[in-house]
Order: structure tokens, then C-alpha cells, then sequence
């Protein structure tokens, strides 16, 4: 008989996934289903709720029986799409409406008019956030003011991000959310580890429908829905949960995860560091009450770009086509996408930005678009590595991981045009190893991250920097004119 396993679920924005872990990192085992996209209207995105609990649900179930039964099961990790809000009846446990997406615009005005009005530093201050849409705290104001259904449940109102949902529906009614996915919200002090008054107040959310604050790891919640009781003993949004993965424990370490965006994270330790180039201070995790900082710049573009060239424009039949047309031809053509689908994030923070491809011409053909799309991850990468130097965090080697950086050519051009040695671990589904890791610690299987870390992590490939001064020079500059085009 194996050892226990651990149990991950990994709730994506495009697709909600269960892992069984075997606690020397090994996967045994995964079941997937996809999410429903909702675009009720140019730059709205949605999901049903109740659609990710159902499938969410059904994955959980297949891996339990794929164990041998909830009793080989020594604990249950959380991670998850961060930002994205649920509102729910506490009396029935039903959605009360749609779940608005982390990467949903409707309240950019909203924000723009807090911004005019000099707020933006009060919010900064005490979140590490700047405003902008992507953040809970304006979604959830705006579903109380447009959403009768929704302001109409008073007392019996709860909020909460997905994993709050999850945890929910899995235990009963607990209503909890830990410190990495509160620290995304804009209503939580990131010093002091709590819901702000005033900042719920600024935002229109009312505090008694937020969920209680926990740790990452240790006794959170436990469920017995699959045959026996299940304690769920690690969570944390995605992007710290892959941090955790990499490995990025310490302070200077360096993760950069590409999935439906690309988010980049450098672990500052206990202290806190408030950037001044429109970066994010964020929690890492929280462990017994104490929390470590991390600075993030986060990208909303970049698997969808891909999905989005494969599914609205035909250009590839699947993702994995996209290297091989990449390689196909010996440049971008002089073509460079900039890919603000759904606005610009990090550094330049501007949601009424729109996607364009520039330097099209007779000779370009649809290996040069694809190529662009591609080096558009780089570019990205290259814009945040500035501010990230800029407010002293530089990088030494990048950790990259996500569905994306399978693509050996997509982490070449990464090493290229960061100048940068890249690191890549041989299994890419970091984030869920993460939650793996914090699962571990919670329910006392390892005794830190570090130790879990040593047992967990397995091996990786180094990618070294290959490419010449001129033509670097040449990409790095037609990416400037190129996105200096749609800031204007």
C-alpha cells in the first residue's frame, strides 16, 4: 500500500482541476473539466458558480476513487484563479448571480474616478494595490449596486474568491479565505492581516459578508462529502501557490508563471516593499499568523492570446503548434502583437488599452503573427524585469512554469531578451504542487515549506542566453513603438 496522498484542487479560470500528489512530489493522478467563458459584452467576463462547484465536485470524486477511497487521503490543498468574486445566499448555499472574472473591466470608470479623486495612495498604502478593475473590492461594490438580486440578500449576503466558495460548499458553510487570496481583494491591511473599514467602505462592500481571514496551512476546514472526513490543511491563490512551487522561499527568488496571463513574483521576505513603478505588494503566504511579502507584476494576456489566435481566428488547429510555426521562419517580419484583450497590466496599469498588431505588410504571413504573439510573452516579461530593477528587485535566474512554458522556444526567447539565465522544473503544474506543499506543512507531513520543498521539487532545465546585441536591440525597440501606439 502507497502512502496517503494529497489531494489538490487547482480551481483555473478557463478549467478546474483534481491532482493526487504522493508526498515526494510525484502526480499520480489528474481529472479536468473545462469552465464555461461568459462575455455578456465587450470587456465582461464571467463564470457560473455553481457550474465550477458541480465540476469542481466531479473531479474531486474521480481522484478519490483513483486513491482507493477518502481514507487514502491524508489532506486536501486549495489554489485558485485569484480576484475572481462569488456571491452566494448563506441560508441555501446558492449562487446569487454570476461570478465576476479576475479579468472582467466594468468597473474601470469606477476606478478611474477613485483615482481622479486622490485615493489611489490610501489604497496603495495599506494593500500594496494599485486601482484598478482587476481587484475584488470594486466588483463587489458594483454587484451591490446593480444587481438587485444580489443587494436584496442583506444579512444572508456571503462574498467571497473561489477558493471561499469551495470551502463553503466542500465543509458545510465555513466561511474562510486565507491571506494571499484576501490580500487580492483591496480590502485587507496587508500589514496587519485584516479587513479595512474604511477601504470597505470606499468600495461599497459590506464586512459582515466577507469571510474570516486565515492562514495557508494548518487546520482550515475539513469535508466529508466523499466517505470520510477529509481535512483541507493548505490554500493560496495561484500565482503565491506556484511561488511556493518554484520554490521562491527566500528573499530575491523569482517565479514567472504563464497561463491565461503571465505573472511574475520576487519574494521579499517579511518586510514588505511598496513599490514606485506600479508593481504589487502582496502576501506570499501566512503561516501561524506571520506573513512573508512577495512584489508581483502581473500580465492579464498570454495562454489566451494563444487560445484566442486557435479559437476566434483559426490561425493554429492547437497550442502546440504555435513552436513550430514560431521556428519556421527566421524572424517576427518586423510584426509585433501587443496582446491588450482585455487592457494592459503591469507597468502601465490601463484597462481602456486594446490589443494591435503593427508592422504588417505584403510579405507577412501567419507564421510571422504567431511568432509575434509568442515574443509578445518575452516583451511582457522584459517590461516588468525594468520596473522590478527600478524599485531595487533584481532578478538573477527566472523560474518560469505554466502551461506555456513547455514551449522550449517561448523559454529560449525568454533567457534572449531578459539577458537572463531561466530555469525550468521538469513538471510545470507548479501551482498545484504548491498547494501540494502547504497541504503538507498544514497537516504536519513536513515541517516548513523549505523541508517540503527539498522532498517535492524535482528536477529542472536551464535555459542561457543566446541571442545577439543587435537583434535584441532591434525587438526591445520595436516593442516600445509598438505598444507606445496603443497607450496613445
Amino acid at each position: 500500500m502507497t502512502e496517503r496522498a494529497i489531494l489538490v484542487i487547482d480551481a483555473g479560470t478557463t478549467s478546474t482541476r483534481a491532482m493526487l500528489f504522493d508526498p515526494d512530489g510525484g502526480c499520480r493522478g489528474v481529472a479536468q473539466r473545462d469552465i464555461t467563458q461568459h462575455y455578456p459584452a465587450p470587456g465582461l467576463v464571467e463564470h457560473d458558480a455553481a457550474e465550477i462547484w458541480d465540476r469542481t465536485h466531479t473531479c474531486i470524486a474521480e481522484m478519490v476513487e483513483a486513491a482507493g477511497g477518502a481514507n487514502r487521503i491524508a489532506a486536501i490543498g486549495i489554489t485558485n484563479q485569484r480576484e475572481t468574486i462569488v456571491f452566494w445566499r448563506r441560508s441555501s448555499g446558492e449562487p446569487l448571480a454570476r461570478a465576476i472574472v479576475w479579468q472582467d473591466r466594468r468597473t474601470a470608470a469606477a476606478c478611474e474616478r477613485l483615482r481622479e479623486a486622490g485615493v489611489e495612495p490610501r489604497v496603495q498604502q495599506a494593500t500594496g494595490l494599485v486601482l484598478d478593475p482587476y481587484f475584488s473590492g470594486s466588483k463587489i461594490g458594483w454587484a451591490l449596486s446593480n444587481w438587485p438580486e444580489v443587494a436584496a440578500a442583506g444579512s444572508d449576503l456571503a462574498v467571497g474568491t473561489i477558493e471561499s466558495w469551495l470551502i463553503w460548499k466542500l465543509a458545510g458553510g465555513r466561511h474562510v479565505t486565507d491571506a494571499t487570496n484576501a490580500s487580492r481583494t483591496a480590502l485587507m491591511d496587508i500589514g496587519t492581516g485584516r479587513w479595512d473599514e474604511g477601504l470597505c467602505d470606499l468600495f461599497g462592500a459590506p464586512q459582515g459578508a466577507l469571510p474570516e481571514i486565515v492562514d495557508c496551512a494548518g487546520p482550515i476546514a475539513t469535508t466529508s462529502l466523499f466517505g470520510a472526513a477529509i481535512p483541507i490543511t493548505g490554500v493560496a491563490g495561484d500565482q503565491q501557490a506556484a511561488a511556493i512551487g518554484q520554490a521562491c522561499l527566500r528573499p530575491g527568488d523569482t517565479k514567472a508563471t504563464y497561463g491565461t496571463g503571465a505573472f511574475v513574483l520576487t519574494c521579499t521576505g517579511s518586510e514588505r516593499t511598496m513599490s514606485e513603478h506600479r508593481l504589487l505588494a502582496t502576501v506570499g503566504w501566512q503561516l501561524h499568523g506571520q506573513r512573508s511579502y512577495a512584489l508581483e507584476g502581473s500580465v492579464f494576456v498570454a495562454g489566451s492570446l494563444v487560445k484566442w489566435l486557435r479559437d476566434q481566428l483559426g490561425f493554429v488547429a492547437t497550442a502546440a503548434e504555435t513552436e513550430a510555426l514560431a521556428r519556421s521562419v527566421a524572424d517576427n517580419g518586423g510584426v509585433f502583437a501587443v496582446p491588450a484583450l482585455a487592457g494592459l497590466g503591469a507597468p502601465h496599469w490601463r484597462p481602456d488599452a486594446r490589443a494591435a498588431i503593427t508592422g504588417l505588410s505584403f510579405a507577412t504571413g501567419r507564421a510571422h503573427i504567431v511568432r509575434a504573439a509568442l515574443e509578445a510573452m518575452a516583451h511582457q516579461t522584459f517590461d516588468l524585469m525594468q520596473a522590478f530593477t527600478a524599485d531595487g528587485a533584481r532578478w538573477g535566474t527566472l523560474r518560469i512554469d505554466g502551461g506555456m512554458s513547455a514551449n522550449d522556444w517561448i523559454a529560449q526567447d525568454l533567457a534572449d531578451i531578459l539577458e537572463a539565465p531561466v530555469e525550468r522544473p521538469a513538471f510545470v503544474e507548479t501551482t498545484a504542487l504548491g498547494a501540494a506543499m502547504l497541504a503538507g506543512v498544514g497537516c504536519g507531513l513536513f515541517g516548513s515549506l523549505a523541508e517540503t520543498a527539498s522532498a517535492m521539487r524535482g528536477e529542472t532545465r536551464r535555459f542561457t542566453p543566446a541571442m545577439d546585441a543587435p537583434t535584441r536591440g532591434a525587438r526591445i525597440a520595436g516593442w516600445r513603438q509598438a505598444v507606445g501606439r496603443v497607450l496613445d
